[in-house]
């Protein structure tokens, strides 16, 4: 069997020196420069943008500790593409609210009916780490409220939450042997403000440890793919994107650095937000990369997200980088017609599949279809941006993790060789790929802006899931490591700061799901909510389940 150890060290620390003699080769102006390059004028572009976005779409004021959960269940005679659900594993969010309203089903009956699941032999009990205690309760108590018409927005929904954040009571562990038995003193924001909602928090799933080691994890082990076992899920969310393939559980939260939420929906065939930076509080979820870290939900269609995200965003008053107002969130389909949409070429559409490629190309005639016009755009210099990627989630890991040098041996293979190289980066290294990121993100806005582009569609992960043995991913053919290709297409968003969503765009000959991206400028995450959900309301990919899943027979028509 190939030495995975070895196969990640001579990966990482070539694509790390790359970056680094990119960026070295290519200083930003000395002072007196008057560029616009400090970090703080991140945040000063976000606040102008947020405003735009408010004016263009009501804002929702979120009271600390609650979110902006004050968005209502949709009502029974507003348009929906859910159907029946007859079976709790087939269903999504949408569905079941739909089911418990109208009483075809309950909590505690949809709770009965997926906890076998959880504890298994399966191929999907990779995912579950340890189950939350007072889910049954929880789920009665949802049952009581739909009965007496007290029912809250996410009332008897089940969900999962990734290792990384803390559930109040639960051992999370971050994924790895460095933590012990660690059991969370209170929920993250986003759990809390879940259950308030009327959520139930049901089991950890798996993660990467840290939210960045490699896929054979030295506590837990791997997670396969439940679209074939001899393929990984993705990471990080690597057990949020496995439960939601298998149908054991119709939403799950996970985070997102370099693309962790949005690669296992894509590899996973699951649709999954990472939202804007600065949207959704991390409070309460284990640090990566502060600058690159977002935290956001996956479920099984963008009107699933949509109704989640309205509920977790706003400030928290605790973490600083999120606002007090926050524009409107919701899915709105009808938003399509007229909408103008980017589609780049070049960086996006290189190391990347036929398959992938292919489903690209259908995704943008749906979208004409639909009534969009297409817009071809182009993003300058996106390798020396990515190069930037890699330097500001080294210096920050480094900061983050150096408290466990002294136990480096406990690291999986994959966070080691991380590890290893995140100090190689000076400190000139690292405040220019902070100074750096301001001037990219007023530079993609404005290229948007001359575009007249409301949302950008990409491919989505250049190749279906890689091999679990080599941790190698096929492009036409060629075989490259999974480092070389997972993070490109997705990692710059997380730079960037800006809203980006991935779904199902069909599937590849292998039979294994391929996806599209849709983003957005900062705040604009209802557009890419709404362009997603027209799409998923005209097609099937979002509905189709793997070989090893919950659900009893196709769902895909």
């Amino acid at each position: 069997m190939t030495d995975v150890a070895a196969v990640v060290r001579g990966t990482i620390a070539p694509q790390l020196d790359r970056a680094l003699a990119a960026s070295r080769a290519n200083p930003l102006p000395a002072a007196p420069s008057a560029l616009r390059a400090e970090p703080a004028h991140s945040a000063q572009l976000f606040g102008r943008l947020l405003g735009a976005a408010i004016e263009a779409a009501p804002a929702v004021a979120a009271t600390p500790g609650t979110g902006a959960d004050t968005t209502p269940a949709r009502p029974a005679d507003a348009p929906s593409a859910s159907r029946p659900a007859a079976d709790p594993a087939a269903a999504s969010v949408v569905e079941l609210l739909d089911a418990y309203r109208t009483g075809t089903t309950t909590p505690s009956a949809v709770l009965a009916a997926l906890a076998p699941h959880w504890t298994s032999d399966d191929v999907w009990s990779d995912a579950v780490l340890r189950l939350v205690d007072g889910a049954e309760a929880a789920a009665a108590e949802s049952t009581r409220r739909w009965a007496d018409d007290e029912a809250r927005p996410l009332e008897g929904i089940p969900f999962a939450v990734k290792d990384i954040i803390d559930v109040a009571g639960t051992i999370v562990t971050s994924g790895s042997l460095q933590t012990g038995d660690r059991v969370a003193p209170a929920d993250a924001t986003v759990v809390a403000r879940l259950r308030a909602a009327g959520a139930i928090p049901v089991f950890t799933a798996a993660t990467t440890e840290f939210a960045c080691g490699g896929p054979h994890n030295a506590r837990y082990g791997a997670v396969r793919n439940p679209w074939d076992p001899e393929r990984w899920t993705g990471g990080s969310s690597t057990g949020s994107g496995s439960a939601l393939a298998a149908r054991i559980v119709p939403l799950a939260l996970g985070s997102d650095t370099g693309g962790s939420i949005r690669v296992p929906s894509a590899l996973c065939g699951t649709t999954g937000i990472k939202p804007t930076y600065g949207l959704v509080p991390r409070t309460g979820v284990a640090s990566l990369s502060w600058t690159l870290d977002h935290v956001g939900p996956m479920a099984r269609s963008a009107e699933d997200l949509a109704l989640v995200l309205a509920v977790i965003a706003g400030s928290d008053g605790e973490d600083p980088t999120t606002f007090t107002a926050v524009p409107l969130i919701e899915a709105e389909p009808e938003r399509v017609e007229g909408l103008r949409i980017g589609v780049p070429r070049g960086w996006f559409t290189e190391r990347v599949d036929t398959a992938v490629l292919d489903a690209h190309a259908a995704a943008t005639e749906q979208f004409r279809t639909l009534g969009a016009t297409l817009v071809p755009i182009e993003f300058d210099d996106l390798e020396s941006i990515d190069a930037e990627c890699w330097t500001v989630f080294y210096g920050e890991l480094a900061a983050n993790q150096e408290a466990n040098a002294a136990t480096a041996d406990l690291f999986d293979a994959g966070t080691r060789a991380r590890f290893d190289v995140s100090f190689l980066p000076t400190a000139a290294d690292y405040l220019r790929a902070l100074r750096r990121r301001p001037l990219v993100q007023a530079a993609m806005v404005a290229r948007m802006d001359e575009a007249g582009v409301d949302v950008v569609l990409t491919p989505g992960i250049g190749a279906t899931a890689p091999r679990l043995d080599d941790l190698t991913m096929s492009v036409d053919g060629e075989r490259f490591n999974l480092h070389d290709v997972i993070p490109r297409n997705t990692r710059l968003f997380d730079y960037v700061g800006f809203p980006a969503l991935m779904m199902p765009a069909g599937t590849a000959p292998d039979g294994l799901p391929v996806g599209v991206q849709l983003v957005a400028r900062p705040w604009d995450d209802r557009l890419v909510l709404s362009a997603a959900a027209a799409f998923q309301r005209v097609t099937t990919h979002h509905r189709l389940v793997p070989p090893s899943s919950a659900v009893r027979g196709p769902t895909d028509q």
